[in-house]
């Protein structure tokens, strides 16, 4: 009978405290998030995990969610608002109307709210819309129009059926009505629901007029003698503004100064204008802008005065200028050209010099002419500006005596704007009570109409897609519950223990961003650190240290083995061991292709006896590291594994070497390494953090116990913190990162 397999835990102790820091550090934070009961970390990674799933299920619920709100029927609420006063209005308050008590108040409005939701004023309703005979309004409320054949009435009689179709009329209503009064508040909304806008508004503005219709039972004829003294205090306030307005225009006529309408804001107000103060302030505004006019004028002649006139910028910039400019070049070079050819007496030469002299001089003439025109414009300005400063020198003295005449002027205007506002005060109380005589003693009145709405109030789109978010969040979350519960993935350190029973030796974390190689190659980066602990930890698994001879194996390809073997034997080596790492893996051979050196001589030439170890093993660039490949490929592994030379080739290797590193195939299809596994003192098994499943690991583990393998844990590989809980944050690379130095 086959033993068990030896699984070396990691006790405590004081030496080795600090080995297990990172471990201990890990399985304290989870243990405290155990306590409280809830992981939101272990909760976010989950649903990180099954991203795809989750966005699915919510995709379809929203979907579903759309699909069932336009398969609903559109229902529009209209909304009519009436004011309840417990008495009706007094139009003078005398201060001798009587005040309710609130309980009296409060029971006087819920009384009116329950008036609005009796059957009475719905029939009321039914019969001044007629909504017995109306086919669209059955339709818009869902139902259809009660017919003789449906209720069993006999044909004729009018009055049953009419009765019948009153009473569904009035159920339909009262059951599409709803009546709202806010607190503290005695404007009581009255609220329809119809598939129909314009049927609902129809409704809630008969509803609310019927209701004010039962409350006009007494009216109040108390505005008769307000109307009259109003009247009477209109026309005196009349008779005053007339008059002030008249002062003050005969005043105002007098002392030459115009009333004109305000503008803006100010357009009910009258403001004055005067003639005299206008003129003096577009005067002032002309003498600025002639002094400016003036001042450009005389700078642009000072900067060309003393200037020859060939040299000013208006000249040579003038069209004329820079034709005849043209001109004379042209003639320039054509008399150069004749006086190469002929004497200077000669009559084309003549004629050439003379050209090129009325072109001069008809050059200067208009550079003259341009030189002085920019005089005689500074000299306009000049003159333009000392006449207009004359003319606001004499408007001045008119404007201060307009100034004295105004005072008077102030006090007339005050006088009659006052008697304005008291008239115009008067006159819209006046017409407000006109208007309001025959309603304001009622003390129910409309506040609101209501109006054909535009957006219906269901189905909200808004509420049933937040309710279907809310419903595939409910279902994802009981996906990913279920599928956590029934996931053997091993991803974190707890899943190696708990799930497999195995002691975590190991944590290395995934890359980012990056390449293994260059990870590796950096002694403080991540991975190197990961590595460096997993060292640490095999050296105290066991009493005797290190084990002389160690398989890396896993259970299913790409988990991660052969990096781990590798940096294992580099680090062994680095602590001062003769490591030899032999790649074991006579099927997919990988150590080879890493070397320069190679021969076709290996591992398989060992099991062959056809060569010796120091034969096969070659030199690597590190220190106190050799290799051995695994080549030549045999056509039949397993056989050659199976001839019983292990035992005695790990001997030799062990007497040759202080550390022997076997890369070991897959566990999982094959025998080669349970084979290599009996045969050496310990066992490694690399654990793919993202893919590692539970049953395929145990099934690795039960052929490693029918060989009575001696395995002293597991290190998880590829490790990705963002996939389990936020206790391993720290697994990332910012852990790992080293400060510059100061």
């Amino acid at each position: 009978m086959a033993t068990p397999i030896q699984f070396v835990a990691k006790e405590p102790n004081q030496d080795r405290t600090s080995i297990k820091q990172s471990d201990s550090a890990a399985t304290s934070s989870v243990d405290d998030k155990a306590l409280l009961g809830f992981d939101l970390g272990a909760v976010i990674a989950a649903f990180r995990r099954n991203l795809i799933p989750v966005a699915a299920i919510i995709a379809i619920v929203l979907a579903l969610g759309v699909l069932a709100t336009l398969l609903m029927v559109p229902q529009y609420q209209a909304t009519s608002r009436v004011l309840v006063d417990q008495q009706a209005t007094e139009i003078i308050d005398d201060g001798n109307t009587p005040i309710a008590p609130y309980q009296d108040s409060d029971r006087f409005l819920q009384t009116q709210v329950d008036i609005l939701r009796s059957r009475t004023l719905a029939m009321r309703v039914v019969e001044s819309e007629n909504l017995t005979e109306r086919e669209e309004f059955f339709q818009a409320q869902g139902a259809e129009l009660p017919t003789a054949e449906d209720a069993g009435i006999a044909v004729g009689n009018d009055d049953a059926l009419r009765a019948l179709r009153r009473n569904r009329a009035i159920e339909l209503l009262s059951d599409a009505t709803s009546i709202a009064l806010p607190l503290d508040s005695r404007v009581v909304s009255i609220h329809i629901e119809s598939a129909d806008p314009v049927l609902a508004a129809e409704l809630a503005n008969s509803y609310a007029l019927n209701y004010i219709e039962s409350n006009l039972a007494r009216k109040f004829d108390g505005s008769s003698y307000a109307r009259e003294f109003l009247a009477q205090q209109l026309a005196e306030a009349r008779n005053k503004v007339e008059q002030s307005e008249r002062d003050l225009n005969q005043y105002s006529r007098a002392a030459g100064l115009i009333r004109v309408a305000g503008q803006g804001q100010n357009a009910d107000q009258e403001t004055t204008l005067s003639i005299t103060t206008d003129s003096l302030v577009q005067l002032n505004a002309a003498a600025s802008t002639a002094a400016a006019q003036r001042i450009e004028a005389e700078n642009r002649w000072q900067s060309i005065q003393n200037t020859p006139v060939l040299n000013i910028p208006q000249v040579l910039q003038n069209p004329a200028i820079q034709t005849l400019i043209r001109q004379r070049s042209d003639a320039a070079a054509a008399l150069a050209d004749e006086r190469e050819r002929h004497l200077d007496q000669h009559p084309n030469v003549l004629a050439l010099e003379a050209q090129v002299a009325r072109i001069n001089e008809q050059i200067n003439s208009v550079a003259e002419s341009i030189k002085r025109s920019i005089r005689l414009e500074y000299e306009a300005a000049q003159e333009r500006e000392q006449d207009i400063r004359g003319r606001v020198a004499g408007l001045r003295s008119e404007a201060l005596d307009e100034q004295d005449r105004g005072v008077q002027y102030n006090l007339l205007k005050r006088t009659a704007e006052t008697d304005r506002a008291l008239y115009n005060t008067l006159l819209t109380e006046y017409n407000e009570l006109s208007a309001t005589a025959g309603s304001t003693s009622n003390n129910v009145s409309l506040v609101d109409e209501a109006e054909p709405p535009r957006e219906p109030v269901s189905p909200n789109t808004v509420l049933n897609m937040l309710l279907a978010l809310m419903g595939g969040l409910a279902l994802a979350g009981g996906f990913v519950f279920l599928r956590e519960v029934f996931d053997d993935v091993v991803r974190s350190p707890e899943d190696v223990e708990s799930k497999l029973g195995l002691s975590l030796l190991g944590l290395v974390p995934k890359v980012h961003g990056g390449s293994m190689e260059e990870e590796l190659a950096d002694p403080k980066s991540s991975i190197s650190e990961s590595y460096q602990s997993l060292v640490t930890n095999l050296r105290y698994s066991s009493g005797s240290g290190l084990p002389r001879s160690l398989v890396v194996t896993s259970a299913q390809p790409s988990e991660g083995k052969t990096t781990t073997a590798h940096e294992l034997a580099r680090q062994f080596a680095a602590l001062g061991r003769n490591t030899v790492l032999v790649d074991s893996d006579l099927r997919r051979p990988t150590l080879h292709k890493r070397l320069a050196n190679r021969t076709p001589d290996g591992f398989t030439t060992l099991l062959a006896g056809e060569k010796s170890v120091d034969e096969v093993v070659l030199d690597s660039p590190f220190a106190n590291l050799s290799y051995i490949s695994a080549l030549p490929t045999p056509p039949d592994p397993a056989a050659l594994l199976a001839t019983g030379r292990v035992d005695t080739l790990l001997e030799e290797l062990k007497a040759k070497f202080d550390c022997v590193v076997i890369d070991a195939p897959p566990l999982l299809g094959l025998s080669d390494a349970p084979t290599l596994a009996a045969a050496t003192d310990a066992v490694l098994i690399a654990i793919d953090g993202s893919a590692g499943r539970r049953g395929a690991i145990k099934a690795a583990m039960g052929r490693l116990e029918m060989v009575n393998a001696n395995v002293l844990g597991a290190v998880l590989t590829k490790f990705d913190s963002r996939n389990v809980s936020s206790a391993y944050s720290y697994y990332g690379s910012d852990y790992y990162a080293y400060d510059k130095p100061e």
